[in-house]
């Protein structure tokens, strides 16, 4: 006289008692049981988690370095206007952010490293321009806004008569800086 055990409310029905279904199963708990037995082949290869969003969008990689570039050249010329000279640390600041920017949003696409190096070394000459308009308006030549818009090429004069090999290397190291920040970005 053979009694089959039920099985335990949310237990395996297949680690039952002495006579049971336990007959065809050698090991309760074993292979055929949990969640797994749920999918009887699983895909192998599948990814675990979701792959992370693409960031191959080259239009709006571009609009975020050219955001970094405006953002960076009106602190860097903010800051030389202040302290009335210039800084390579801030250069390099301004290359790091508009590559930065470039590479995070927009991601590997190398059009973008190029268009880092540009736009990073026109960041630095606009922020030099704009220290140039912040040390005369702090002469008294007139607010900042009159000399930097309406008395832009007197601006760029004044940039070219006062332009030393410094001016240039810092113009090199946004430049470089720019390209190293795109390929960190897109990391």
């Amino acid at each position: 006289m053979s009694q089959s055990v039920p099985p335990p409310p949310g237990g395996n029905p297949y680690a039952g008692g002495p006579g049971g279904d336990a007959a065809q199963q050698p090991y309760p708990g074993g292979p055929g049981t949990g969640p797994a037995a749920q999918q009887p082949f699983p895909q192998y290869g599948a990814p675990v988690q979701p792959p992370a969003p693409a960031r191959d969008n080259v239009g709006l990689g571009l609009l975020a370095a050219l955001v970094a570039a405006l953002v960076g050249a009106g602190v860097y010329g903010g800051i030389g206007g202040a302290i009335e000279r210039e800084i390579g640390y801030a250069a390099v600041g301004v290359g790091l952010l508009v590559g930065f920017a470039a590479g995070k949003v927009g991601g590997r696409n190398p059009l973008l490293q190029g268009a880092s190096v540009v736009l990073a070394a026109g960041a630095v000459y606009l922020g030099q321009l704009v220290t140039i308009a912040v040390i005369l308006s702090k002469l008294g030549e007139g607010s900042f806004t009159e000399i930097f818009f309406q008395n832009f090429g007197e601006v760029m004069e004044l940039w070219k008569m006062a332009a030393d090999g410094m001016t240039y290397v810092f113009l090199g190291i946004g430049a470089l800086t720019g390209f190293a920040g795109a390929k960190k970005g897109a990391a």
